[in-house]
C-alpha cells in the first residue's frame, strides 16, 4: 500500500476525525488514482496537440499556432517534471525510495527545469492573451507584431528568462528529495527556510508567476471586450444604413471564434490556478511568523490537483472552439487504426 492510499484509508475510518482532515484524506486517496490517470492522458493528448498544431491546418493563424504549439510544449514539459517527476513519486513513496539516495544536487536541478517550464507555460499564456489583444484592438501594429517571428522571438525571450528567472532555487534547497506534499518538494536549508532576503525573493516568484499574469490576462481581456462591444456597436450601424453584406457577417463570426478561444483559455488558466497561487504564499507567510489567517492542508493538495488538470485541459478547449481543429485531432487519432485495417484484410 502507499502512503497516500494507506494513510489515508486508515485517518477516514477514525471517528474522531474532523472534516478538515477528513477532506485531506479523501484527495490523498483520490491521487492515488489521478495523479496516473492523469499522467497517461496529458502526455499523448498534449504530444498529439503538438503535432496537429504545427503540421496540420487547424484554422488557425500560424502566429496564433505558434503560441498554441509553444503553450502544449510547456504542458507536456510541466507533466513531465512535476506530474511524473515529482507528485507520482510523493503518493507511491516505497516504488520510488530511490530518490532518496540520488546524489546532490539533481533535486537542485529537477526544481528548476520544474518552475522554469511551469513559469513558460504560464506565460505563454499572457503572450497569447496580448498576441490576441493587439490583433483585436490595434489595427495599425497588427501587421507587424502579429507575426511568426514576432511570437518566436517573443516565445524565446520568455523562454530564457524563465530559466534565469529559476535558478535562485539552486542555492535555496539541500538537493535532497524530500517526498513530501509541500510547496518545496526538496529539503530546504535552514537558513532558506527562516530568511526574509529568500522569502522576498520567494514572494517575488509567487507575484511573477502567477499574480502578475492574473493581473495581466484580466486587464487585457477587459480592454478587448471594451473594444468589441465599441466596434460592434460602430458595425451594427454601419450595416443598417448599408443594409448589410454577407462578408461582414464572415468577419464577426471569425473574430467571435477567436474571442471565445481566448476567453476560455483565459478563464481556464485563472481558475485552475487561483487555489495553489493562494496556499503557496500563505504557506510562506506561516513559516515568517504571520499566523492572522489558517489555511488547511487540503487546500494545498485541491491546489496541486487543479494545476496540474490546466495542463491538460487546452486541448480540450481548441477542440470545443475550433471545428477544423477537432477534425484534424480526429483525423490523427484514426490514423493509426485506418493503418491496421488494411494490413489485416491484406494477411486475410
Amino acid at each position: 500500500m502507499d502512503r497516500s492510499l494507506s494513510d489515508g484509508l486508515y485517518w477516514l475510518s477514525q471517528p474522531w476525525i474532523s472534516l478538515a482532515s477528513r477532506i485531506h484524506d479523501v484527495l490523498m486517496v483520490i491521487q492515488g488514482g489521478y495523479y496516473p490517470i492523469l499522467a497517461i492522458v496529458g502526455v499523448p493528448v498534449n504530444v498529439v496537440t503538438i503535432y496537429v498544431l504545427l503540421y496540420k491546418d487547424c484554422g488557425l493563424s500560424p502566429c496564433v499556432r505558434r503560441y498554441l504549439g509553444a503553450m502544449a510544449v510547456a504542458d507536456l514539459l510541466v507533466i513531465i517534471l512535476d506530474l511524473i517527476l515529482r507528485h507520482i513519486p510523493i503518493v507511491y513513496p516505497e516504488q520510488f525510495y530511490f530518490l532518496w539516495s540520488i546524489p546532490i544536487p539533481v533535486c537542485n536541478i529537477h526544481a528548476i527545469l520544474l518552475y522554469a517550464a511551469t513559469d513558460c507555460s504560464v506565460w505563454f499564456t499572457v503572450t497569447f492573451t496580448f498576441d490576441r489583444f493587439v490583433a483585436i484592438c490595434c489595427q495599425k501594429l497588427k501587421s507587424k507584431y502579429c507575426s511568426e517571428k514576432t511570437a518566436a522571438l517573443v516565445l524565446g525571450t520568455v523562454t530564457v528568462l524563465s530559466c534565469l528567472k529559476n535558478i535562485f532555487w539552486y542555492f535555496t534547497l539541500t538537493g535532497r528529495y524530500r517526498l513530501l506534499n509541500v510547496p518545496w518538494f526538496c529539503f530546504v536549508t535552514d537558513g532558506t527556510q527562516f530568511s526574509h532576503v529568500w522569502a522576498t525573493i520567494e514572494f517575488l516568484h509567487h507575484i511573477l508567476t502567477p499574480a502578475l499574469p492574473f493581473l495581466l490576462i484580466l486587464l487585457l481581456n477587459v480592454f478587448t471586450v471594451r473594444h468589441i462591444l465599441v466596434t460592434s456597436r460602430a458595425r451594427r450601424r454601419l450595416r443598417a444604413h448599408t443594409n448589410g453584406d454577407g462578408q461582414s457577417d464572415t468577419e464577426m463570426r471569425n473574430r467571435k471564434k477567436s474571442i471565445i478561444l481566448l476567453f476560455v483559455i483565459s478563464a481556464n488558466f485563472i481558475l485552475l490556478w487561483s487555489t495553489l497561487m493562494m496556499f503557496s504564499i500563505w504557506y510562506r507567510m506561516w513559516y515568517l511568523g504571520y499566523y492572522s489567517v489558517y489555511l488547511d492542508w487540503f487546500v494545498q493538495e485541491l491546489g496541486f490537483m487543479l494545476q496540474l488538470l490546466s495542463c491538460c485541459t487546452n486541448t480540450a478547449i481548441y477542440a470545443v472552439t475550433q471545428t477544423k481543429f477537432r477534425q484534424q485531432l480526429k483525423n490523427v487519432l484514426k490514423y493509426p487504426f485506418t493503418q491496421i485495417h488494411p494490413s489485416i484484410k491484406f494477411t486475410h
